[in-house]
């Protein structure tokens, strides 16, 4: 599409990406895209990545790297510089660091320590939300309070549209809330309603999926609830230098690089 380079979220077909890292990533390039975010390496390093981008045409603007583990080891972050990503990405908390728990504090002055841990390194520390940062902290949301606490010049925002409109918000609002600061911004369809174990539905609770049947489902960007011309517009207004395709989960019997194909398709189809 014209506004954005767009870039695949590569945890969208994880499992091809395991299967066959490279091939992969050929076809995320025959499908259209400009851009990949990683979510694991499998196994290759940084060098060899760096090379299959580059041969493939494709920019490896950003990574999606655990929290506790770049607190562990923040050299996972030049890791990830080496490959050529602009971009580190908080992608997710596990339920001991979430608004509401102790180690939520943890977050924010870990947010500081690797912001500037990536700015040191020519790189942005990011965060991509999900629903529960809405959850409110003296009135506020926690989303808001992590980003009034750490410096926009060190944690940047990765909004979710869809975790964003599930968390009860209007994505449209959100992206503008946070102009300038929301150079990456994540489009993801879905239809349905909140529900109970919704993170059955990325891969974490596997056990609980049946639960979610029929009642909440991502879809490729185009076929769902989403309004997405009027969330791009909001992006493009917002400062967004790319957006981010990413759909947790296959659906309308379709396979994941089949959805992926569909959302590219949708996009180009906006002109």
């Amino acid at each position: 599409m014209k506004d954005f380079p767009v870039a695949l979220q590569l945890y969208s077909v994880r499992g091809d990406m395991e299967k066959d890292f490279e091939g992969t990533l050929k076809k995320v390039k025959a499908m259209g895209y400009d851009g990949v975010e990683f979510a694991g390496l499998y196994g290759h390093g940084a060098a060899e990545v760096k090379k299959m981008c580059g041969e493939d045409g494709l920019v490896p603007i950003s990574a999606h790297v655990p929290f506790a583990d770049m607190m562990k080891d923040p050299g996972l972050l030049k890791t990830y510089r080496d490959i050529g990503c602009k971009y580190v990405v908080i992608p997710y908390l596990t339920e001991e660091y979430r608004p509401g728990k102790p180690k939520f504090n943890e977050v924010i002055e870990g947010a500081k320590t690797l912001g500037k841990k990536a700015k040191e390194l020519g790189m942005k520390l990011c965060y991509h939300n999900h629903d529960f940062e809405f959850a409110k902290i003296g009135g506020e949301y926690a989303l808001d309070v992590l980003y009034e606490k750490v410096p926009a010049d060190l944690l940047l925002t990765e909004l979710d549209t869809c975790w964003v409109n599930v968390g009860g918000e209007d994505p449209v609002k959100y992206l503008k809330k946070y102009a300038g600061r929301a150079e990456i911004v994540h489009l993801k369809d879905f239809a349905g309603q909140k529900c109970e174990n919704m993170y059955a539905l990325i891969g974490i609770d596997e056990s609980k999926k049946k639960e979610t049947s029929g009642k909440f489902e991502f879809r490729p960007l185009g076929h769902g609830l989403q309004n997405m011309p009027a969330i791009l517009k909001a992006a493009k207004e917002a400062g967004a230098l790319w957006v981010v395709v990413e759909q947790d989960e296959p659906s309308m019997g379709k396979s994941p690089l089949e959805c992926a194909k569909m959302s590219a398709d949708y996009l180009n189809s906006l002109g």
